[in-house]
């Protein structure tokens, strides 16, 4: 069985935090590491607060350069630098955005132990991990923006019984992968007689931006898409002047991507509930839900 994908929402204001909701940040638990999707402003604390250890961060993936989305960098740096990290931390940002991130490592000529590696990315692959990658996308917001897909590689599921009976054992699990058959005594015997493909789990996050079609695309069939939904449909002239989503527009991407499950987030300080924005969402994609500060997904 492959071990579980947990998604826990650190941050869900948008713009603003509100006594309730944090400013935009999500985590994303595979296999032992932490991987931060944007890091507003009190993310560490937020970590904290949900039993996450900030040591286990490898990789932070921004979004665009609004402080909201980015300003949590500096105390988390700090406060990995005070518990002696010594592990890299790789920070990816929109390329051309990178010496923006440097006043928030350098202002205050802190002592940080550790090498911060800053890769800015375009659209593609921007990173391979043991198990996954993660790709960029182009987003459609007021300055250069980023949305990611967490892409789980796929694998190979092998039909115990069968291969049991086949007399399949150690080293030839490997090798009927790589070669696509095997030969025992007389018989040959392929991986597809044996085995069948299990598609990986992918989740997508997109913020901040006005619904693009790349977004449905790169979402087909996705697990999971979170997406911002800052304003009720009553703001749609708001949303276009600068350049966010309605939840019911973020509803419609997630239809058009065929996403199986949709998570609005980044809603606008003004909404003291999520419910309109829900209700919106739902009346276009039914198998929508609203995020909300510790709310934890486990694929």
């Amino acid at each position: 069985m492959p071990l579980p994908i947990k998604i826990v929402f650190l941050g869900t204001s948008g713009s603003a935090p509100t006594k309730e909701r944090n400013l935009p940040s999500v985590a994303i638990e595979y296999e032992g590491r932490v991987y931060l999707f944007d890091c507003g402003e009190g993310t560490q604390r937020q970590l904290l607060m949900n039993s996450i250890s900030p040591q286990k961060v490898k990789a932070v993936f921004i979004t665009h350069m609004h402080g909201d989305h980015v300003i949590g960098i500096a105390g988390l740096i700090r406060t990995l630098a005070l518990n002696k990290r010594t592990e890299p931390l790789e920070i990816f940002l929109p390329a051309g955005e990178e010496k923006k991130l440097m006043p928030l490592i350098t202002f205050d000529k802190a002592v940080i132990g550790y090498e911060i590696i800053i890769k800015g990315v375009k659209s593609g692959v921007a990173m391979k991990g043991k198990g996954f990658s993660v790709r960029a996308f182009k987003l459609k917001h007021s300055v250069p923006t980023y949305g990611y897909c967490f892409q789980e590689n796929d694998r190979v599921r092998f039909d115990s019984k069968k291969c049991k009976e086949l007399g399949i054992e150690g080293g030839m699990y490997s090798e009927l992968e790589r070669k696509g058959r095997i030969r025992i005594g007389r018989k040959i015997i392929s991986l597809g007689s044996v085995a069948k493909e299990s598609k990986g789990r992918r989740i997508i996050y997109a913020a901040d931006t006005r619904p693009t079609n790349a977004t449905s695309k790169i979402s087909k069939g996705a697990d999971l898409m979170i997406h911002e939904a800052t304003y009720a449909e009553e703001f749609q002239k708001l949303a276009l002047q600068r350049m966010h989503s309605t939840s019911a527009e973020a509803a419609r991407v997630a239809k058009n991507g065929m996403a199986k499950r949709l998570i609005i987030f980044h809603m606008s300080a003004r909404y003291k509930s999520p419910s309109v924005l829900l209700a919106e969402a739902r009346k276009v994609f039914k198998n929508s839900e609203a995020a909300y500060d510790g709310m934890v997904i486990t694929l």
